[in-house]
């Protein structure tokens, strides 16, 4: 890695899935520090550091965000549209990450800013060409 590490923030509720997306970064060798938020309100509170997300030594803004568009609370979409509205958060990549295959949803996360859409479950070359389409998601050395 350079000296600028990678921190990814993973918005997704389905423990399998965390798994499954480790173990994709882990499978393309990279291993930043993943944060888990596992529905749509925690996930604001994290990207605006709120109550137990208030350290940012321990909880850094990511500099890319892995989003599941079907969450418990505040859906994918709505945080999207919310991350539009934070100045300082509006450039951080968004890639979503779902079981979707619809058309329309690739349109609308495409709308509201999201770079990449790749669809569950990930591959080490799906993650790798989602983030190469995400500038500021990886290192620059890679």
């Amino acid at each position: 890695m350079t000296s600028r590490q990678l921190a990814i923030l993973l918005i997704e509720d389905n423990e399998d899935d965390v798994y499954f997306m480790e173990l994709a970064l882990s499978r393309a060798h990279l291993e930043p520090p993943i944060h888990i938020a596992d529905n749509g309100q925690d996930a604001l509170d994290y990207l605006s550091g709120a109550g137990k997300y208030a350290d940012r030594n321990v909880h850094p803004l990511p500099q890319c965000i892995f989003l599941d568009l079907k969450l418990p609370f505040i859906d994918g979409f709505e945080i999207l549209e919310w991350i539009q509205g934070q100045p300082a958060l509006r450039n951080i990549p968004v890639i979503i990450l779902t079981s979707s295959p619809e058309e329309a949803d690739r349109q609308r996360a495409r709308q509201l800013g999201a770079r990449a859409y790749p669809v569950k479950p990930p591959t080490p070359e799906m993650l790798l060409d989602a983030l190469k389409a995400s500038p500021g998601c990886l290192p620059e050395s890679r």
